[in-house]
């Protein structure tokens, strides 16, 4: 890889991994499009370790009083009922389904995932998902001439069972086209969460999945000597540095936008990769030559 890829594919991946728009996907596709070598499972999950290295800054006030919190809790009962404990709780909860199908499907997440109709069709499937989600939201938000507005939930109101939900969600962006913030977002509107709420629970949920995933694929990466670490590293900045203007911004979005406009990317984005896989543009799999 050289260092100029890795600036492009640090750059897409700060951009994206915050986004409803499936970050894995776009690594997989700036690639694809620019006739570079896939970079493969292992780059995206190292350089994501600098995306959620700007998740760690920017809730660190969050993330420091939940860890406080939770290991007061391991020895004083009576802080079991703190919301930041339980949130220690729920998060630990909500990364087992993830955990488990990582190291389950880690041969197919690493191969037959990474084919570009899947990719496309997970970023199809999921829009759809995500455009109906919102759609529920906005109308529990503004109500209507015969219904008034409906209070969404909160964090306070997450529970073992959401937490778990909110887990099963993320665990699908294991497939590339889905979006790890897509699919918990989705999921926590489904179940009538807030917007701001279904977004910060997603960020800090991620934290634990994406840390171990990235040391887990570091660890493999040292003992195989595959991994161009130079450019790896440059990249992993990189992403670190976009990702945290990125979350910025999105926290203030999502606050008062709909997420339509990722939903009408994500499905116009299907669309070209299917027809360029079709027209022999685009290869279906990594390491192959487009006809």
């Amino acid at each position: 890889m050289s260092w100029f890829e890795s600036l492009v594919l640090g750059l897409v991946q700060g951009l994206t991994e915050f986004l409803p728009v499936s970050s894995s996907a776009h690594l997989r596709l700036t690639a694809a499009f620019s006739g570079w070598e896939d970079p493969g499972a292992a780059f995206t999950a190292i350089t994501q370790i600098g995306t959620e290295a700007a998740v760690l800054i920017y809730f660190r006030k969050d993330i420091g009083r939940i860890i406080s919190a939770w290991f007061r809790s391991l020895t004083d009962k009576a802080m079991r009922s703190d919301p930041d404990a339980r949130m220690g709780w729920l998060v630990i909860v909500g990364s087992i389904p993830i955990g488990v199908l990582g190291v389950t499907l880690k041969d197919q997440i690493e191969g037959p995932f990474r084919d570009l109709r899947i990719t496309a069709a997970m970023l199809i499937g999921m829009g759809i998902v995500l455009g109906v989600a919102d759609r529920l939201a906005a109308r529990d938000e503004s109500g209507g001439r015969h219904r008034a507005p409906k209070q969404r939930k909160t964090l306070e109101d997450l529970g073992v069972r959401d937490g778990l939900i909110y887990g099963v969600c993320q665990a699908m962006a294991l497939i590339p086209g889905v979006s790890r913030s897509g699919a918990t977002i989705s999921g926590g509107l489904f179940m009538g969460y807030r917007r701001e709420a279904a977004a910060r629970y997603s960020f800090l949920l991620a934290i634990p999945a994406v840390l171990a995933s990235g040391l887990f694929e570091l660890k493999d990466a040292t003992e195989g000597g595959h991994v161009s670490w130079g450019p790896t590293i440059f990249a992993t900045v990189i992403a670190f540095a976009v990702g945290y203007a990125v979350i910025a911004w999105f926290m203030k979005f999502i606050s008062t936008k709909s997420f339509m406009p990722f939903v009408w990317y994500r499905l116009a984005l299907g669309v070209v990769i299917i027809v360029l896989v079709g027209m022999g543009v685009l290869s279906p799999h990594a390491g192959e030559p487009a006809h």
